[in-house]
């Protein structure tokens, strides 16, 4: 499968992509600035996106839609923040998709 990624969070961590050459996409912590850049990630159909894990709680009402399908695939990273645990609960539920394993279940 081809397409193109998109990265996106705070300037620290989308610059390390923007040096690989991937689109990115740097966003402050105000929701309406996220919200607006995961629609433009959206609509420009990118086949992967990487997001921080701080910017990825609010993005996914916008990312939300996109769950059952292919692509884009959403993979969500823990950055400089404290861990919140939506990255890991994120993963989960796309393993669980794949797989139909809940794998993080006590």
């Amino acid at each position: 499968m081809e397409g193109k990624a998109a990265v996106l969070g705070d300037a620290d961590f989308v610059m390390p992509f923007a040096a690989l050459g991937l689109d990115t996409f740097a966003v402050e912590s105000d929701a309406g600035n996220i919200l607006s850049a995961a629609g433009e990630i959206l609509k420009r159909k990118y086949a992967l996106v990487v997001a921080a894990e701080n910017v990825a709680e609010i993005a996914a009402e916008a990312f939300e839609k996109t769950q059952k399908t292919a692509t884009p695939c959403i993979v969500i990273v823990p950055f400089t923040t404290e861990p919140t645990g939506f990255a890991t609960e994120t993963l989960g539920k796309l393993l669980k998709i794949a797989t139909g394993i809940n794998i993080f279940a006590d």
